[in-house]
């Protein structure tokens, strides 16, 4: 992942492949966005880097599964600002 690195904390019941295909899936939005997404970009972007695992997960559970879904709520956001 382009020299970023994860650490995710879950139950002893969750599903770990589930786990690793949510990051992937999080690491493709912000690819999308950002374009090859690197630390930086979380670094000066932080609130977008929310933004947009907020439109994906919501309480820590997949929100939206559809990533053209997820990149039109997040292109529509910055058509607001």
């Amino acid at each position: 992942y382009a020299s970023l690195y994860f650490c995710c904390a879950i139950e002893d019941h969750d599903n770990e492949l589930l786990t690793l295909e949510t990051v992937h899936r999080l690491v493709e939005l912000l690819d999308k966005y950002f374009g090859n997404v690197c630390e930086l970009d979380i670094i000066f972007n932080f609130e977008k880097a929310y933004f947009i695992l907020d439109e994906f997960l919501m309480g820590g559970e997949i929100q939206e599964t559809s990533k053209e879904q997820v990149v039109r709520a997040i292109e529509d956001a910055d058509l607001l600002q």
